[in-house]
């Protein structure tokens, strides 16, 4: 799923060069992806029989690699964007199923385990930016889009065997989420939260789909490309880390942290310049963005705002559907303005997480519904955090 999700942000340089494609065509075959995840992800969440389904997952990986191949195939922005369409809504139902696959699989185990294992999409995002690294001075674009099928047909083959979660059968609790709705009221906090996820939304996508563009304006192509495996490899442990920091200090602080540092980042390559500055950049962006997620969710988790961990991610959903629309009047002067909005953005983002941190309610009275599970409740926001964060990160 990283490799058919984030290879398009590489590639895309030598689509420019060697396709014709536009920039604003570019922004738009960006956005179809986010669509289709999007849509990809309600799917799941409104028929839970499909994130059950072995024959869904099977399809859904074949199908991305159909995509991947289709890209190399066809000149027709047309046919790019459908393909991009397909390939988010796939994308987000391979996630779903292996994301709830794993939570359910693993959740006697430590608490960090899932973390490690959803750092599968960095691997992915760091072997698809080494897989055009290698192609970019023995290759074109249309060997760049075969050579992400052929490595995403072979990580199929590896996970053809994934296990879906079993289904569950009714049980007594199924007017739970009623009577929570009586808990304590956090619409306060849970405001801020919002705002600020859906804002980094909007700005970490803009950084996510232009960075190698950008890096790749002042230096040469293998800086940029190479900086985006670095981005897949700061990706891989950050799950784990985060969730690791949260036993220490607070969701609020670590959200406002991640956000600064990612704004920081962000804005190197249009600030300063070199390689230097490039490759911090990614590392920084490879570091913060699943975090965020993480923290974010697992924050809106803790409010127990009804339905949180859903509206959080529908919030940050259209927020990385508007980041390339709202970027791509800027991209006529290059991509270095793109990533300077893109900062701002992510940047009132911890503007609002600033907002959260004021009051927040650090611990919370129990209600007749909680107590009896009080000690299981937390691990399991932690987890519900860590899953639903790559729902709407990845």
């Amino acid at each position: 799923m990283g490799v058919g999700r984030f290879v398009y942000t590489p590639i895309l340089p030598l689509m420019h060069a060697q396709a014709g494609l536009s920039a604003g065509a570019g922004a738009n075959l960006a956005t179809a992806n986010y669509v289709g995840y999007l849509a990809g992800a309600l799917a799941g969440t409104v028929a839970p029989r499909l994130v059950r389904s072995s024959a869904v997952l099977r399809g859904s990986l074949l199908a991305l690699v159909a995509s991947l191949a289709g890209m190399a195939l066809t000149r027709s922005a047309v046919v790019w964007l459908l393909l991009r369409l397909g390939a988010g809504a796939v994308s987000a139902m391979i996630f779903v199923i292996a994301a709830s696959s794993l939570l359910s699989h693993l959740r006697k185990h430590p608490a960090h385990l899932p973390g490690w294992a959803f750092g599968g999409v960095g691997t992915g995002i760091a072997l698809s930016g080494l897989l055009v690294l290698v192609l970019r001075t023995a290759g074109t674009w249309r060997s760049a889009w075969w050579a992400s099928a052929a490595l995403a047909l072979l990580l199929t083959l590896v996970a053809w065997s994934l296990r879906p979660e079993a289904a569950v059968g009714p049980g007594p609790t199924a007017p739970a989420p009623e009577r929570r709705s009586s808990g304590p009221r956090t619409h306060r906090w849970f405001n801020a939260l919002f705002v600020s996820y859906t804002l980094e939304g909007i700005g970490y996508i803009i950084a996510g789909t232009f960075l190698v563009a950008a890096i790749n304006q002042t230096l040469p192509g293998s800086i940029g490309s190479g900086a985006w495996v670095l981005v897949g490899l700061a990706a891989i442990p950050s799950s784990a880390l985060w969730a690791g920091l949260g036993r220490r200090w607070s969701r609020p602080d670590l959200l406002l942290a991640a956000l600064v540092v990612q704004a920081v980042g962000i804005a190197l390559p249009a600030l300063a310049g070199g390689v230097a500055a490039a490759l911090i950049s990614a590392v920084l962006f490879g570091a913060t963005f699943i975090g965020v997620s993480t923290l974010a969710l697992g924050t809106g988790a803790h409010l127990r705002f009804p339905r949180a961990v859903g509206l959080l991610t529908a919030g940050y959903s259209v927020g990385q559907i508007l980041g390339p629309l709202v970027a791509t009047p800027l991209l006529h002067h290059g991509y270095h303005r793109a990533l300077l909005l893109a900062a701002a953005v992510v940047l009132a983002a911890a503007l609002a997480a600033f907002l959260l941190r004021v009051g927040f309610p650090h611990t919370l009275p129990d209600t007749a519904t909680d107590r009896p599970g009080a000690r299981p409740t937390a691990p399991g926001a932690r987890a519900a955090g860590r899953g639903s964060s790559f729902r709407a990160g990845a």
